[in-house]
């Protein structure tokens, strides 16, 4: 039989499903594989039902030999060992030149690794990105590729035209960079993601337990918030989530168990930043919060013993919700900043050549931080390539300074009215930090070389020269080694 699939995916479940059938209709021939082969024969015959270029395959060989050279395999199975079981299931029938395409959430540098691996063995490897959950896979994901350079050639095409498109029709889609770079920016991308939903939560939390507000006074604040500056999907859903009501007429989010769960993407996040040495203090304040959500009974017993301020609200709601919608903004914006600091440290410590202003617009469209906000980024990166830091571009700074007013209002109005607020706050420590010429780093190094002989450099002295002070007069002149991370 004449080989006629253009690519297989193995892995039916959802998403899995649902990229075969966006692939499909955009003209490929998909073969598709399940591990548990029974899964194979229910998918052609409910969802992909009477659709003859949708190939069922019932065995890894039969999966190879109904594939067109150089063959092209993704995968949509759960990350970590299952991704290197089925590599090293499908090596025995595959040769040199073919691909395999990782499309789950790997680590990056998993992906790394077996890059280099099934290079070693002359096949090529693509760990992909995507983005947008169930209904992106179906109708167009954002999607973040890396890997073998010389795969972008071979899925270009297809994934260009299955991927989201942007409001000017540009694909979602272009090639991140060598090995691991598609899975690191996808990283930063749900990284990003925990931060703008903890800075939602946390607008939410104010107006509801700082002011009051309804669900239904809500639902209009974010209705009217989706019309402007903060257009997202994340801020969609919100006004969606706060409208909604059960059969008996009650508000269902009112009903969630306030734990929230992760799948680890953030904690990566966070876990590259403090290996790296770069400050994104709002996406691990967002991990924590997940953290501290989930203890959630010690809570309770603490609400019954420890006290807040008495408070209640007697200004201008009106007034202060915007005060909160500039706050989100801005905070928003220290978070992206943030992320984009991460992407390019990890630039030039992987020597990935990333494209900063491609990376937002891969994010304008299918994925879950989807939003108009991130054309203002691209445009500040087209205006400059080589931009350090968002919060240097004259729009971004020039927001910010709109902004600052209100978000310090609402930090201090929610630290007086006891309703927390980390990721809104450590945004503005974090603007006051970045902004500021001299911070209390020279007495931290003073109490390094103290108790540690750790060293010091001076003000006076170029930089890269030494020094340590003999504080006590009994500590002696050998000094401890200085290093940075």
């Amino acid at each position: 039989m004449q080989p006629t699939g253009d690519i297989a995916l193995i892995g039916l479940a959802v998403m899995g499903q649902n990229l075969i059938m966006n692939m499909n209709d955009h003209g490929y021939t998909v073969v598709a594989y399940n591990r548990t082969v029974s899964k194979v024969d229910e998918f052609l015959n409910d969802a992909a039902k009477g659709r003859q270029t949708i190939i069922g395959a019932h065995s890894i060989e039969e999966l190879a030999g109904l594939l067109k050279r150089p063959r092209k395999i993704m995968l949509m199975v759960k990350a970590g060992k299952a991704v290197d079981d089925f590599i090293e299931a499908l090596l025995p029938y595959l040769e040199p030149g073919d691909l395999i395409i990782d499309g789950g959430n790997s680590h990056f540098p998993d992906t790394i690794r077996r890059t280099s691996y099934l290079e070693s063995k002359g096949m090529l490897f693509v760990g992909t990105g995507v983005s947008g959950g169930e209904e992106g896979a179906r109708f167009g994901p954002s999607m973040m590729p890396g890997g073998s350079p010389k795969a972008w050639p071979l899925v270009k095409g297809i994934f260009q035209a299955m991927c989201a498109k942007t409001p000017e029709g540009e694909p979602c889609c272009d090639w991140m960079g060598s090995d691991g770079a598609g899975h690191f920016v996808k990283m930063v991308h749900n990284g990003i993601e925990y931060g703008d939903m903890q800075l939602i939560c946390e607008a939410y939390q104010i107006m509801k337990q700082g002011l009051g507000l309804s669900n239904e006074e809500m639902h209009a604040v974010f209705n009217e918030w989706n019309k402007g500056e903060l257009d997202s999907y994340l801020i969609e859903i919100t006004r969606d989530i706060l409208a909604y009501k059960n059969e008996d007429g009650d508000y269902v989010v009112d009903k969630i168990l306030d734990t929230a769960g992760q799948k680890g993407t953030g904690k990566w996040t966070s876990d590259s930043s403090l290996e790296l040495g770069i400050p994104v203090t709002l996406i691990g304040e967002a991990v924590f919060a997940r953290c501290l959500s989930a203890m959630k009974e010690d809570r309770v017993a603490a609400s019954k013993i420890l006290s807040g301020p008495p408070f209640q609200f007697s200004g201008d709601k009106k007034a202060f919700v915007e005060d909160v919608r500039q706050a989100l903004l801005a905070s928003k914006l220290v978070s992206y900043a943030q992320g984009f600091m991460l992407l390019a440290e990890a630039a030039k410590q992987y020597k990935w050549d990333l494209n900063y202003g491609g990376i937002a617009l891969v994010w304008r469209a299918g994925c879950i931080i989807r939003s108009a906000f991130l054309s203002k980024i691209k445009e500040a990166f087209d205006r400059n390539p080589k931009l350090s830091n968002l919060l240097l571009d004259d729009y971004f700074h020039g927001v910010i300074d709109r902004c600052q007013g209100p978000w310090r209002r609402v930090v201090a109005q929610a630290v007086a009215a006891g309703v927390p607020v980390p990721a809104f706050s450590t945004a503005l420590s974090f603007y006051d930090g970045y902004r500021s010429e001299r911070l209390p780093a020279n007495l931290l190094q003073a109490l390094r070389d103290y108790f540690g002989a750790h060293t010091y450099e001076r003000v006076d002295r170029p930089r890269g020269q030494f020094f340590h002070t003999n504080w006590t007069g009994k500590g002696g002149s050998v000094s401890a080694g200085t290093y940075n991370v």
